[in-house]
């Protein structure tokens, strides 16, 4: 079994053991916003090689707040109370700046998503991060460009 890239880093690069659920959000977000980029870039380009520019272009329109919000808002009903309270916390969280391209309401649904995708990330639960935003993507990316699947759904014979 693969280590996780996570654990890779972290033993390459000695560090202090901190426990993550003191964590502010915007330290979860911090690093959820470079997480969710990474799963969103990795999906781009295995479409295929394609120009740099029109990679950004496409990227940008993921990673933005507005689409950020959605997909969040779009798996809220999914996430475990624990999920929840993670996700709430960055919602509420009191950040100095925001987007000019979005609403500050927009702006703290990504930054919940952000919190969010750092602390399974950090938990080493990107399984469970990956379900989430695939079923995420799945229900509102009406563009359907990245093309997420949806789980099989279990057919019952009567």
């Amino acid at each position: 079994m693969e280590e996780s890239l996570k654990r890779l880093i972290l033993t390459e690069f000695p560090h202090e053991e901190i426990d993550i659920r003191t964590y502010s959000p915007a330290t979860l977000a911090f690093l959820g916003d470079a997480v969710y980029s990474l799963v969103i870039r990795t999906i781009l380009v295995s479409k295929g090689n394609r120009q740099v520019e029109k990679l950004h272009n496409e990227t940008t329109y993921y990673v933005r707040a507005e689409q950020q919000a959605e997909i969040g808002k779009a798996v809220y009903d999914l996430m475990t109370d624990e999920e929840k309270k993670i996700y709430r916390r960055g919602r509420n969280s009191n950040p100095y700046h925001h987007a000019k391209s979005s609403s500050m309401e927009e702006y703290l649904q990504a930054t919940a998503l952000e919190a969010l995708c750092g602390y399974l990330y950090l938990q080493d639960r990107t399984d469970r991060m990956m379900e989430l935003l695939r079923e995420g993507i799945a229900r509102s990316d009406r563009s359907g460009r990245l093309g997420a699947r949806r789980p099989k759904e279990e057919t019952e014979y009567e």
